[in-house]
């Protein structure tokens, strides 16, 4: 099980997505706009499609659980 951030940014900070396990530990962290080099970068890209699709779907300031397909 993931549990997906998706947080607003400022003026100064861009939009940004945390990736955290069942326990809640932060397995990635990345901009919104690079998407697949984030989840590259986390061992997730298999699972690119599911959470590109959630993130575009999802408000900002929610928490998402997302149970991966195995």
């Amino acid at each position: 099980m993931l549990y997906i951030l998706k947080i607003k940014g400022t003026s100064k900070i861009p939009d940004f997505v945390q990736i955290r396990d069942s326990n809640m530990t932060l397995i990635a962290y990345f901009r919104l706009s690079q998407i697949n080099k984030g989840l590259e970068k986390s061992n997730l890209i298999e699972y690119k499609n599911e959470i590109t699709d959630i993130l575009q779907k999802m408000p900002y300031g929610k928490i998402y659980k997302y149970l991966r397909k195995k």
